[in-house]
């Protein structure tokens, strides 16, 4: 069962933060995707359709890495949701050291682009995302969309 938990005081009635954990399964993947669109559309966020869609991709290859990569020594992975008044930042956390790099496309691959996906939604969308270290040793990765597509020109 995930549990979703808010924190911070209140602003607009859709700002805030929340974090959920999950085991480092497969089964987490689509539960992860589920549990974000559904918090999502719950606070009434005012979100485009199309950053939806794209928040909910990065959501998919966050945990899927996190699953495939790091669950040997992170069981566990952490999922937080934060939603500012023209902003949505997702982050998914474990405990394993290893950060990653986006790769650059290997076409000769069927895999290994998860992070270069990531960063081209992010930054078609007109957002920012990162690896961080946390202070456990573990990584977090976040990326952080407008709640608003960004002008295309």
């Amino acid at each position: 069962m995930v549990t979703i938990e808010r924190e911070g005081g209140e602003s607009l009635p859709y700002e805030g933060v929340w974090r959920f954990t999950a085991p480092a399964v497969d089964v987490s993947v689509p539960q992860a995707r589920h549990a974000v669109r559904d918090l999502l559309l719950r606070q009434g966020v005012p979100v485009a359709d199309d950053v939806v869609q794209g928040l909910l991709l990065i959501v998919s290859e966050l945990v899927t890495n996190a699953v495939r990569h790091a669950a040997l020594l992170s069981p566990m992975l952490a999922v937080e949701v934060a939603v500012g008044a023209e902003w949505v930042r997702v982050s998914v956390e474990d405990n394993h050291p290893y950060r990653p790099t986006a790769l650059e496309t290997d076409h000769g691959r069927t895999g290994g682009r998860g992070l270069l996906l990531v960063r081209e939604i992010t930054r078609e969308a007109g957002g920012a995302c990162e690896v961080e270290h946390t202070t456990t040793g573990g990584k977090v990765i976040w990326a952080a969309l407008p709640l608003k597509p960004a002008p295309h020109l």
